[in-house]
């Protein structure tokens, strides 16, 4: 079980029976030396300032609107930037009194002077704190000398997390229909109680995992903004994707438009889910990923559901062209063609006056002038005839070239050994032929290597290859099967294939 964290407090009254026009919110913080506060808000994964006291005076603070306030967890933070302990607000704590002191016992001080349910919350924090507590003491006076001993800890953590979990959700049943069961349910983990028996006699986990799985959005209101103002339901839709369900992008679209197809198309909850998505898995580092992004433009913002998500309008173009380049360098597809020309032919090119035109206007010239010729010197990546082809795109002065390029080599030598029917298609980014030649004949780099010197391919918008060095593995059809990997990645990625080959076969 996750580790638990409570820094926060919530506070709700059922005493208001009549409708309350804006909120008055009074705190009176004993010892508190601030001049002013902030009253702050969490908004699925940030915190939003709503308000400030700036005449606290003999520690009252007092924050007062015309407007009520949006359900949510709401904050007092110091004016040091710290948060003093967290509360909630629903229709019915509009008007809330609090007290407490500015001391290492704020926690236990802390009430709410019209609301009975908050200070049952209260009693709540102060037994998680208490065991939490209780297991931390236990822990710094156990020595773990032996296996005995950290079995005993084990049982002893397995202890505080059951009775927590019994008493969260004693509470959750008690106050379910309120906004703080809302809250309470996004915390409170949904597990099978009676678990049967695998046929090995064991605990049947793939059962146990299955009930996980599907109650874990259980009595989650999404369409209800305020499900998004605490600081559990992010975290919760984080441990989803990256721990609940298996990892990969197809399975990952998939329960994105499921949940997207719970929210209220326009709401605030709908906005923040669709930018998290789109903008997390267009950074994600694990390989793949990207096919996510992909799936957000073209189900999203192509059809018109992300308008209305960015102030800037431009920043909807800007996502549909960044995904549509990366189309067609997703695993799984035919590699673009590479029309190259040998590193040995830069003499001829240079010849040509390809490395004198000026500009544009001049290189085109310079081009249908050798056409003829030009084309037949052209390397192929298509033709490169391979069980397996390393495209790598580098640069002789890019220093983490000159690391990765000695590796790369290495690796290939040792395929090679292997025998592996391996070639590398090596595109130097630059034009400085003399340059190139000579770090190819000290490193004896034995690979068809190449360069664009007619200027014909653009391998920067193509490939992607905002910098350098960037690898591929393709296979005998040219299909990706691995992209902007480390060289010591290549071996592995090779034998996975080969495994995965066998299984197909």
């Amino acid at each position: 079980m996750k580790k638990l964290l409570f820094a926060f407090v919530f506070c709700c009254s059922s005493f208001c029976a009549v409708a309350q026009t804006g909120y008055d919110i009074t705190i009176n913080l004993k010892n508190c030396t601030d001049t002013l506060a902030y009253l702050t808000y969490y908004q699925f994964d940030k915190t939003l300032v709503k308000d400030t006291c700036t005449s606290i005076k003999n520690g009252k603070i007092v924050f007062k609107g015309k407007k009520k306030l949006d359900k949510g967890i709401y904050s007092l933070v110091s004016q040091k930037k710290a948060i003093y302990f967290d509360f909630f607000i629903d229709d019915n704590t509009q008007k809330l009194e609090l007290k407490t002191e500015a001391s290492p016992n704020l926690a236990k001080e802390l009430t709410a002077l019209n609301s009975p349910l908050e200070n049952d919350f209260f009693r709540y924090v102060q037994f998680i704190n208490e065991k939490n507590t209780e297991f931390q003491t236990y822990k710094q006076s156990t020595k773990l000398l032996t296996k005995k001993d950290t079995l005993a800890l084990n049982d002893k953590q397995k202890e505080v997390q059951k009775n927590i979990q019994a008493y969260e959700e004693k509470f959750l049943a008690d106050h379910r229909g309120s906004y703080i069961g809302d809250v309470m349910n996004l915390k409170v983990e949904k597990l099978l109680k009676d678990i049967p028996k695998a046929s090995n006699g064991r605990p049947d986990s793939t059962k146990v995992y299955s009930y996980y799985r599907k109650h874990y959005w259980d009595d989650v209101d999404f369409k209800d903004d305020a499900t998004i103002r605490n600081p559990f339901f992010n975290t919760k839709v984080k441990n989803y994707f990256e721990s609940i369900i298996p990892i990969h992008p197809d399975t990952v679209s998939v329960e994105i438009d499921k949940m997207m197809s719970k929210t209220k198309p326009g709401s605030i909850f709908y906005k923040l889910l669709l930018a998290h998505f789109t903008y997390s898995y267009e950074t994600s580092k694990i390989m793949g990923f990207d096919k996510v992004f992909v799936h957000m433009s073209d189900t999203y913002f192509k059809s018109g559901k992300a308008d209305g998500i960015y102030e800037d309008k431009d920043i909807v173009q800007k996502i549909i062209k960044r995904a549509d380049k990366l189309k067609p360098l997703l695993l799984g597809a035919v590699a673009q063609d590479l029309f190259m020309i040998k590193a040995e032919d830069f003499s001829k090119l240079k010849a040509m006056g390809f490395e004198d035109a000026k500009n544009n206007e001049e290189m085109t010239a310079v081009y249908y002038k050798n056409v003829d010729q030009v084309n037949k010197m052209y390397v192929k990546l298509s033709d490169v005839k391979a069980e397996y082809t390393i495209l790598v795109f580098w640069d002789v002065d890019c220093g983490h070239c000159q690391k990765e390029i000695p590796k790369l080599l290495e690796v290939y030598n040792d395929l090679i050994k292997e025998k592996k029917d391996i070639k590398v298609y090596s595109v130097y980014m630059q034009h400085e032929g003399e340059k190139y030649l000579k770090y190819i004949d000290e490193h004896k780099l034995p690979w068809i290597n190449v360069y664009d010197g007619a200027h014909y391919n653009n391998a920067v918008e193509k490939y992607d290859v905002y910098s350098t060095p960037v690898i591929y593995i393709l296979d005998k059809n040219k299909v990706i099967k691995a992209k902007r990997i480390e060289s010591d990645q290549i071996k592995a990625i090779i034998k996975s294939i080969e495994m995965e080959n066998k299984k197909t076969n």
